[in-house]
């Protein structure tokens, strides 16, 4: 039989051997509310309606969706609820910054404060015996947990089961899992830069990377504590050693936003899972957005989990620009906390809870104006509808800046906020018509991408489970030491050869230029 012919069968052979993956045993972890516990329904739901046998752990208590009705899953749930003790401090640390936010006062203190919260609320996680000790019993293949939470990292360890990390947002922290880094072109987590900085912005740019280890060094010693309660001598695994296990990364972004950067085989994007073809909105919202005419209607939210804003002359001033424009405004704000004194502006509906994806499809939707959460811009972008962000925390900032190179919006900070100056910018975005032309654009750059993220997901999940894990994704410069990594050794070596050569060469014209000096004095002599 020809060697040629022989190479094809066996080629056919590993093909057929291939079977599709059925029925693989997947746990999502969530141990926040809000946003990302949506983005992990929405994850646990794609695996569960593709054959496999998919149950969340969750944390519920902090981080809840006010006016948000959860609805039944069609997969299990294995949840604990925090103590009083925790669920205090979570809501007094977020009505504590709440406010702040919306006053401008915003810094790395309450990021700090937070993990804080969540490494306390990890002890309580890791103490969940009962629950632990099924779910490893339950022998999971794989398990997919929301990064944003450092605790996933250590439940999954703790475990035993090989994990894939979902990062809800943009490269924040890139550092910790090695992607590669340029500050000449890469705006620094909090910097505000775009990928175009002037010499004085990558001054500032590389500052700010430096001092992102440093940050990145507190996070790290804030979880200390974790790995030496609950994993035994020997085997203490820092959040770092973690990062780095992952078997695969999978960011909640897409370069219709995000800058171009370099990536790891391990690290993939594909965001849009929550952005979907809208459905009908109910009868009586359709019915208000009729009244709009050709003017048509503006979305105002200001993420998952604000459903009040603490700042009533901020409320007033919105209020006020609203009344000055054409459009119908659909406002989600909780409604019994609206002030009675001060009078709703008469194209303006407040609801506790609106299906922002729904009403961003729907054909007379203007402008979206948000808080600029990934999840938020994410179906903007897939909607191709202008936005018009208004930036309290987080990576808002940075996300809504984005937004901005990609003259698809503008933002404002709250502080800034003035009736006829915010009505004049929602004008300015609605009237101009380059917002909507460059929204389209990226939403042609977003719907054309030539897999669906669903079927990314599931196919890259699926691929780490068949082939016994992402090992072969992974750089071997996770397992080098930090001076290799740097070129520490060879950059010495280097040096001490050139400074040998260099002391030779000095050694030698100093010898030639002495023997000189000496046969000359001997010639005078």
């Amino acid at each position: 039989m020809p060697e040629g012919r022989e190479g094809l069968i066996l080629i056919l052979l590993l093909v057929l051997s291939i079977q599709p993956l059925e029925g693989a045993k997947i746990l999502t972890i969530c141990l926040v509310g809000g946003s990302h516990y949506l983005l992990m329904d929405d994850i646990s739901r794609i695996f569960q309606d593709n054959g496999h046998d998919v149950r969340m752990f969750h944390q519920i208590g902090n981080g809840s969706l006010p006016g948000y009705k959860l609805p039944s899953t069609p997969y299990p749930v294995s949840t604990y609820s925090l103590d009083e003790k925790y669920l205090k401090e979570y809501d007094e640390f977020f009505m504590e910054y709440q406010k702040d936010f919306f006053m401008g006062k915003v810094g790395i203190q309450p990021f700090f404060s937070l993990m804080n919260i969540f490494a306390n609320q990890c002890q309580a996680s890791m103490n969940q015996t009962d629950i632990l000790d099924f779910l490893k019993q339950e022998k999971y293949d794989i398990a997919i947990i929301d990064a944003f939470n450092p605790c996933t990292f250590f439940v999954s360890e703790k475990l035993g089961i090989p994990y894939i990390a979902v990062f809800p947002g943009i490269f924040a922290n890139s550092l910790s899992i090695g992607l590669p880094n340029s500050p000449a072109y890469l705006p620094a987590f909090a910097s505000q830069f775009t990928d175009r900085m002037n010499f004085l912005q990558r001054v500032q740019n590389t500052l700010m990377y430096i001092g992102s280890y440093v940050v990145e060094g507190k996070i790290q010693a804030i979880f200390d504590s974790i790995s030496e309660r609950h994993f035994p001598d020997g085997f203490r695994p820092s959040l770092r050693d973690l990062y780095q296990k992952a078997e695969l990364w999978i960011y909640n972004v897409d370069f219709s936003i995000e800058f171009a950067r370099p990536l790891l085989p391990h690290v993939q994007c594909f965001s849009g899972l929550r952005a979907k073809p809208a459905n009908q909105v109910s009868q009586d919202v359709e019915d208000f957005i009729a009244e709009s005419g050709d003017s048509g209607f503006i979305v105002v939210t200001m993420g998952s989990m604000i459903s009040t804003i603490p700042i009533m002359d901020l409320v007033k001033e919105m209020n006020l620009a609203f009344a000055n424009i054409l459009q119908k405004v659909i406002w989600r704000y909780n409604a019994s906390h609206w002030q009675e004194d001060l009078k709703l502006a008469p194209n303006v509906r407040l609801m506790d809870w609106v299906n922002q994806n729904d009403l961003l499809g729907h054909p007379k939707i203007r402008l979206l104006v948000t808080h600029g959460g990934m999840n938020s811009l994410n179906e903007a972008v897939y909607h191709g509808v202008p936005v018009l962000g208004i930036p309290l925390f987080g990576d808002q900032f940075d996300n809504l800046v984005r937004i901005k190179a990609k003259l698809m919006g503008e933002y404002i900070p709250p502080l800034e906020i003035k009736s006829k100056s915010f009505a004049d910018l929602i004008r300015k975005i609605v009237e101009n018509k380059s917002y909507k032309t460059s929204a389209m654009k990226q939403s042609v750059i977003m719907r054309s991408r030539p897999f669906p993220p669903d079927r990314q997901l599931l196919g890259w999940v699926e691929h780490i489970i068949q082939s016994g894990g992402g090992g072969h994704l992974r750089p071997y410069s996770y397992q080098l030491p930090w001076y290799q990594y740097w070129l520490l050794d060879v950059i010495s070596f280097i040096s001490i050869c050139v400074a040998g050569i260099v002391y030779l060469i000095v050694k030698v014209i100093r010898g030639l230029i002495y023997l000189m000096f000496s046969n000359r004095k001997q010639k005078q002599s």
